[in-house]
């Protein structure tokens, strides 16, 4: 009886032991998770950035300082790409450009080469890129490269999804708000 509860004990401690190591190794998988993706993706426009679901990152030229400018009205059209822990580059991306910044609702915005991050609402699937060029709330928007600048549209190119569809739907935000 004796050698049955020392195996027992024995037993116990070595499962308790295992679920304490693999506790800590989730919780460090989740950490590391827990940070926006940004990665690169091709597009009408070049190879740019983009978040983890394949939604077109945008810089914002009125933005100074790697400080948002995009105020509550802004983000309703502009949402910023936000963190909750540091944010992880994907093949391409030079996670030395990757920082964390502060919107003005208080946020960790993803900032990448000291321009935060925005998506567009009128992106309406992965890939497209229609809010380039636009100007709005006082400045100019644009996708951002894996250098951290920058696409410009050139002559001929139009800002629709990777496909090539060939439109250039602007959703209507071409307005100066």
């Amino acid at each position: 009886m004796k050698n049955v509860l020392v195996i027992v004990a024995a037993l116990g401690a070595a499962v308790l032991v295992a679920a304490t190591a693999q506790a800590r190794a989730l919780s460090r998988t989740h950490a590391r998770a827990s940070g926006a993706l940004v990665t690169l993706r091709k597009t009408a426009l070049g190879t740019v950035l983009v978040d983890a679901r394949g939604r077109t990152l945008y810089l914002f030229e009125k933005d100074q300082n790697g400080l948002s400018m995009c105020n509550s009205s802004c983000v309703g059209y502009w949402p910023p790409l936000v963190s909750h822990g540091t944010p992880r580059a994907g093949t391409g991306v030079k996670q030395s450009l990757l920082t964390l910044g502060r919107a003005h609702n208080g946020v960790r915005q993803v900032v990448y080469a000291g321009h935060p991050l925005y998506t567009f609402v009128g992106d309406k699937s992965a890939g497209q890129a229609t809010g380039e060029g636009l100007n709005n709330f006082g400045a100019e928007w644009y996708v951002v490269a894996a250098s951290g600048q920058k696409v410009e549209r050139s002559a001929g190119t139009t800002s629709s999804s990777a496909s090539g569809s060939g439109s250039s739907y602007s959703g209507g935000y071409s307005g100066g708000y």
